[in-house]
C-alpha cells in the first residue's frame, strides 16, 4: 500500500474531488465528461472511477475496471498509514468514503460476475475498516455468506450485530436455525421473523411474486421493507431444500393455498 500522498497530490485531489460533486449533479456524457475531468486533475481520485464504472453497462469489462481503479485509487489517497489510523473508523472520516464507494461497487461487480469468494471478502474487510456499517453492507453480506453455504461465518455476523431491527436480520436467523437443527428447532426464530416482518414470508416462500423493482423508501415492518429483505436472502432460500415448503406451512390458510409452480 502506498505511502501518504504529498501535500501537493492532496491539493490536487481537492480540486478534482470539487469536480465531482458537480459530476454527481450532472447527467449522461456531461456526468462523464466531469469525472474524466477530474481524474486528469487526480489520478487518486476514486469517486471518479465510480461514476466511470457506473456509465459503464453493468457487468462489463469496463465497468469492472473502473470499480478496481477507484479502489487502487482510494487506497492510495488514504496511504498506509491512514489505513492503520483510522480503521474501525472509516466513513467518520470524509476523505475514506470515496475509497468505500469504490470498494462496495467492486464487491457487487465481483458478485455478479460469479467471484463470489472474493465479493465477500471485500464487504467482510470493509466491515472490519468500519464496524458501525454505514453503508448497510451487513445486509448484504449475511445473504451472499448463506447463499455460499457459509453458515459458520453468517452465524458470527449475526452475533455481531445482536441487535439489530432490520428483517433481514431475524429472517436470515430463521433460515440459519432451519438448515442446522430442523423445522421444530427453528421453530422460535421464524416466529422472530414473523414478528418483526410478516410481510417476508410469502415472497420467500413463492407464493406471492416479487416487485419488478425494489422500493424507494421502507420502513420497518412494512411491505416494502419485506421485499428489501426477500431481495438480499431470496438466493439462500432457494438454494436451501425444504425452506420455501416448511415456511408455507407455517402461513395462515390463505396466503399458503397459492402455490408456486416449482418447489424452491
Amino acid at each position: 500500500m502506498a505511502r501518504k500522498p504529498t501535500a501537493r497530490a492532496l491539493r490536487a485531489l481537492d480540486d478534482a474531488q470539487e469536480v465531482v460533486h458537480a459530476a454527481w449533479d450532472a447527467s449522461g456524457a456531461r456526468r462523464r465528461a466531469l469525472a474524466e475531468r477530474a481524474l486528469a486533475l487526480s489520478p487518486l481520485c476514486a469517486d471518479a472511477h465510480v461514476i466511470l464504472a457506473m456509465a459503464e453497462p453493468a457487468g462489463s469489462e469496463g465497468a469492472l475496471a473502473h470499480w478496481r481503479a477507484g479502489v487502487a485509487a482510494g487506497e492510495a489517497a488514504i496511504g498506509a498509514a491512514g489505513f492503520r489510523e483510522m480503521e474501525g473508523m472509516f466513513w467518520g472520516f470524509l476523505e475514506t468514503r470515496p475509497y468505500m464507494r469504490a470498494r462496495h461497487g467492486l464487491a457487487h461487480a465481483l458478485w455478479a460476475a460469479g467471484e463470489k469468494a472474493e465479493a465477500i471478502g471485500h464487504l467482510e474487510a470493509m466491515l472490519r475498516l468500519n464496524p458501525n456499517d454505514n453503508q448497510g453492507v451487513r445486509y448484504e453480506l449475511i445473504g451472499w455468506l448463506l447463499a455460499e453455504g457459509r453458515d459458520a461465518a453468517a452465524a458470527a455476523l449475526l452475533d455481531t450485530y445482536p441487535e439489530e431491527g432490520m428483517a433481514v436480520w431475524p429472517w436470515a436467523a430463521a433460515l440459519l436455525a432451519f438448515r442446522r437443527a430442523g423445522a421444530e428447532a427453528a421453530r422460535a426464530p421464524l416466529a422472530a421473523a414473523m414478528k418483526a416482518n410478516p410481510h417476508v414470508a410469502p415472497l420467500l416462500a413463492g407464493t406471492k411474486r416479487m416487485p419488478k423493482r425494489s422500493p424507494a423508501f421502507y420502513g420497518w415492518g412494512d411491505a416494502n421493507e419485506a421485499v428489501v429483505a426477500a431481495e438480499e436472502l431470496g438466493a439462500a432460500w432457494a438454494a436451501t431444500p425444504g425452506a420455501a415448503a416448511w415456511l408455507r406451512a407455517a402461513l395462515p390458510p390463505a396466503r399458503a393455498a397459492r402455490r408456486p409452480k416449482a418447489d424452491r
